[in-house]
Formats: C-alpha cells, sequence, structure tokens
C-alpha cells in the first residue's frame, strides 16, 4: 500500500519551484521522502538530450549519492533530473516507479507517469495533464499561516489586497514602466475599497522595482515585507481578501488559486505564448481576472491540482502492483 512504509526519492536540481512541486506531490501522496539533489552537466552536455548524458549518476551532490536500496517511488522535476530518473530506473531493473514533473522533451513513456501542464501540449497515456503548477500549500499550512501572521496585518483596513511580486524571466521584462503602471494600479484598487495593501517580494524582485513600489505606494495603507524577517507569502494568502500576482511566475498564480480567493493577474511585458494559454485558461474558467485597476469579488473552485495529481498517482501506482512481484522488494 502507498504510504509510510511506501519509500520515496524526491529528486531536482535545487531550485525553489521545482523543490516546491516534486516535495508537494510526496506530501500529497503521504509519502515519507528522502530529498536528493543532483548538479547541472559541464560543458557540452548541458546542451544535449538527457538521455545523452554519459553517467548521469554521477551529478548527484557527493552527500547525497545514489545507491541501492532503491526506492519504491521516485519523484523527479526539472530538466536536469531527467537523466537521473532514467537511470535510476534502469539501475533498479526498472522496479522503481517514476513520476517525472514537467515536460521531460523525450517520450514520456520511458516514465510511469509524466505530470505537465495543459499550456505544454504533451499527450500520452501516463500523461496527467495540470491547469497549472502543483505545490506544496495545503488547508493546514494556510490556516496555521493565517494565525502565525495575523498580527503582521491587523492594522491595515479591509479588504485585504495581498500583492505578490516576481520579477523578470527569461521573456517577461520587469522594467521600470510597467512598475509605475503596477503603482498607479494598485494605488487606485485600494482608493476604491478603502482597503490595505499587503506587499510580498519574491528572491527575483529587483532592488530598483522594489523602490519604485514603496515611493509609489507611500499614501496607501501599505505592509511591505522588509526582505529580511520571515517571509508572510503564506499569511498573504491565508489572510487576504484578494489577491494581486505579477504574471511572471505560473507557481505563484497557481499557489494563489488554491485559496479560493478572487485572484488577479498584472500581465508584464513580453509574456510568451505558452504562459499566455495558461494564463486565458483560467480566466476562460472564471478563475483569474486581469488586473486593470478595479477590485471586485467573485467565487469558484479552488484549484488543488496537486491533489488530483496525487490521486491520478496513487491509482497508477496501485494499478502496476498485480503485474510485479514487488516493487523494490530489496529493502
Amino acid at each position: 500500500m502507498m504510504g509510510k512504509h511506501t519509500s520515496c526519492w524526491v529528486v531536482t536540481e535545487g531550485l525553489k519551484g521545482l523543490q516546491n512541486q516534486a516535495i508537494g506531490l510526496a506530501q500529497a501522496l503521504g509519502l515519507p521522502y528522502v530529498y536528493k539533489e543532483v548538479m547541472r552537466p559541464k560543458n557540452v552536455w548541458r546542451m544535449l538530450p538527457a538521455s545523452y548524458w554519459p553517467d548521469p549518476l554521477s551529478l548527484s551532490i557527493e552527500s547525497q549519492g545514489f545507491s541501492p536500496p532503491w526506492p519504491d517511488v521516485l519523484i523527479s522535476c526539472g530538466r536536469c533530473s531527467v537523466a537521473v530518473s532514467l537511470a535510476l530506473k534502469k539501475a533498479s531493473a526498472g522496479k522503481i516507479f517514476t513520476v517525472h514533473i514537467q515536460d521531460p522533451r523525450m517520450d514520456p513513456g520511458k516514465f510511469d507517469i509524466v505530470i505537465s501542464p495543459l499550456h505544454d501540449h504533451l499527450h500520452g497515456k501516463n500523461v496527467y495533464m495540470t491547469q497549472g503548477a502543483i505545490h506544496h500549500i495545503t488547508t493546514e499550512k494556510l490556516i496555521n499561516a493565517a494565525r502565525h501572521f495575523s498580527p503582521l496585518l491587523a492594522s491595515l483596513p479591509r479588504p485585504t489586497i495581498a500583492v505578490l511580486v516576481g520579477g523578470r524571466n527569461k521573456r517577461q521584462e520587469f522594467s521600470s514602466v510597467p512598475a509605475q503602471d503596477f503603482v498607479n494600479k494598485l494605488s487606485a484598487a485600494a482608493l476604491s475599497v478603502h482597503g490595505g495593501l499587503a506587499i510580498t517580494m519574491s528572491r527575483r524582485t529587483d532592488p530598483a522595482i522594489e523602490q519604485i513600489l514603496r515611493q509609489g505606494l507611500k499614501g496607501s495603507p501599505t505592509y511591505f515585507w522588509d526582505g529580511q524577517t520571515e517571509n508572510p507569502y503564506l499569511g498573504l494568502l491565508a489572510l487576504a481578501d484578494v489577491i494581486i500576482v505579477t504574471s511572471d511566475s505560473i507557481s505563484m498564480i497557481s499557489e494563489a488559486c488554491f485559496t479560493g480567493r478572487p485572484v488577479y493577474v498584472y500581465e508584464l511585458p513580453g509574456i510568451g505564448k505558452r504562459h499566455k494559454q495558461f494564463l486565458d485558461n483560467l480566466i476562460q474558467k472564471g478563475i483569474v481576472r486581469s488586473f486593470l485597476g478595479k477590485i471586485e469579488k467573485w467565487k469558484y473552485q479552488p484549484l488543488d491540482e496537486t491533489q488530483r495529481a496525487a490521486d491520478f498517482v496513487r491509482e497508477k501506482f496501485f494499478a502496476k502492483m498485480p503485474f510485479e512481484s514487488q516493487l523494490c522488494s530489496s529493502h
């Protein structure tokens, strides 16, 4: 049975967004897990498909090496974990049940399950498509965060408008021009409902952009995370009446939609086709709206893609068990 006696490894290349997805799935499955981080290959190997890498298992951080006993379940996320997942499957004589998160950019049939967002347009009998990114946030975590962080926002007028600020990525530009436009719209929104703004920045937020926000919003009732104390990100999700997110992060948008609160997305310049499809899908389903400087309230079914993905994994895992003597019976 999949549970506390089912062993699990979680493998990523160490990026926080990848960790949150893979660990979130392991937790939703109720699996105790061992986290293992892999390094990116050097030189020309980084340019080649993962299936061509010569010795993927050597990419492990030394203290987290790959050796038997093999896990029952392997959850990998991100490009650099693809080759490791394939190599571990081979090393275990096919006994490891492999789950890869995101498009592996190869035949998904090489894994037991691939979990990929709709906008990647990946298809296959073992592919589970999600409307957004899976994550580690749960109702219990939000309840605890609300209790822990409520004093920070106690002086803000209601409604509380949480603002989740990201930063520049490969395509989207977060320069001074959109930053000033964002400030103007946030000011107008807070004024229109006589509410307060609770703002947290990500690791990718440019200090210059943060300064524009701080200066431009001095006239509005505002809480700004100082970047030094514990990040109140979960608290803002838990306590907000409305959430505004910059468009650069699919993960932040997906996590905001888990709350069931109205979610507005401020679209940055340069948004790519796939990212735009992700947003358009959520807009069409009435889950998010574009942020234009006005605040309204609406209801939708909270987006819980993590649990739905976990249910799919559990079903496929159980279905495969009768056809094998026992997954990884060596431990």
